[in-house]
């Protein structure tokens, strides 16, 4: 029969995957609002609460932390059933499966700094490679360097964050010691939520309908070869969003369309329009920048109008994802001022209350 305390780390793991995950949603929330010319440009403020679980959770729960961060990422940002969805899923899985086999590998030889920058380095270079076969095609060579540029700096600067955070927060160094002793006595145990997990008393909405058709609706954009059917089914789901109030600022919209058509017309094939200068504007790269363009704004906008606050998904998984946005609710709505000086304790202040 396992100890009290042992009982009481099992518990306290999947609370902590909980934890984190609303984390990941609170500063995926945050990057989100920071302008960008391209929806899946990221510095990686949300892999911050990854790097900080590779001490404390073993690769079972790690795995299960990383798909609570891009499924309910997407639901805040209301990306799931965009390409912005699969280049979360190749970037954030590619850099949490090579930081955790870093960690493990060389484990205190390493430091964050260089975690943090390897795991921007191949996470950035998952991302090329969707937005090439999805979006750029071969110019996507025009954003390659100041996009690896970015992460480089991004990955860095969160592994230095990370080395004070680890030395300075009594809630990280509790939850290293609650690790090691659950490493111990549950190796075996069950890592997802228990009926420990209390989730809101009000009435939710299943969300499962809901995605079934927002999937099929994807897959009848998606396998339409006509661009003019992709424009109207754009311009139809923009409308609707419009009228729900879920599709966002309609200039950075704008902006996203004209950037990826601008990008496709530098490749330029088909016959000339008309030129700029020494930049010939051809027909080929005009439609397939347009078709591209609207294809990528349509799933994003049938993406934001799955948005609900009283979802409810199915499962020990589903619960976990509920449990983790309502702990973001609640951080969304704390009053801690963040101070550079004391911005350790203030954030050991939130963990801890939370």
């Amino acid at each position: 029969m396992m100890s009290m305390r042992s009982a009481g780390n099992h518990i306290a793991l999947p609370k902590n995957m909980a934890l984190l995950g609303a984390c990941c949603f609170f500063l995926s929330a945050i990057e989100y609002l920071i302008p960008k010319p391209l929806p899946f440009l990221r510095i990686g403020l949300a892999n911050l609460p990854l790097m900080l679980a590779l001490n404390i959770f073993p690769l079972r729960a790690y795995i299960v932390l990383v798909c609570i961060k891009v499924t309910g990422q997407a639901l805040i940002t209301g990306t799931l059933f965009s390409y912005i969805f699969l280049f979360s899923i190749a970037g954030t899985f590619s850099s949490a499966m090579l930081m955790f086999t870093l960690k493990r590998i060389f484990k205190q030889r390493i430091s964050f700094v260089g975690i943090g920058t390897a795991g921007a380095m191949v996470s950035n270079t998952a991302q090329l490679a969707l937005a090439w076969f999805f979006i750029f095609k071969e110019s996507v060579r025009y954003i390659a360097p100041p996009f690896l540029a970015v992460g480089l700096a991004a990955g860095a600067a969160l592994g230095v964050f990370c080395e004070v955070f680890v030395k300075r927060s009594k809630w990280y160094n509790d939850q290293i010691a609650n690790s090691n002793e659950q490493l111990v006595n549950n190796r075996e145990k069950s890592l997802l939520p228990t009926p420990h997990c209390q989730l809101a008393a009000a009435t939710q909405t299943n969300l499962t309908p809901i995605l079934i058709g927002c999937f099929l609706i994807t897959l009848a954009i998606l396998f339409s070869p006509s661009t003019v059917y992709r424009v109207a089914a754009f311009l139809f789901l923009w409308v609707i969003a419009l009228i729900f109030n879920k599709a966002g600022n309609p200039v950075f919209t704008i902006i996203v369309i004209a950037v990826i058509i601008a990008f496709n017309l530098l490749v330029p094939y088909g016959y000339v329009l008309f030129s700029i200068g020494p930049f010939k504007i051809t027909s080929g790269a005009l439609v397939a920048g347009i078709h591209r363009a609207v294809t990528f704004q349509a799933l994003v906008m049938l993406s934001k109008l799955t948005i609900r606050e009283d979802l409810r998904l199915p499962g020990a998984f589903g619960k976990l994802l509920s449990e983790s946005l309502q702990i973001f609710n609640k951080m969304t709505t704390q009053k801690i001022k963040f101070t550079g000086k004391n911005i350790i304790e203030n954030i050991d202040t939130l963990l801890m209350g939370l």
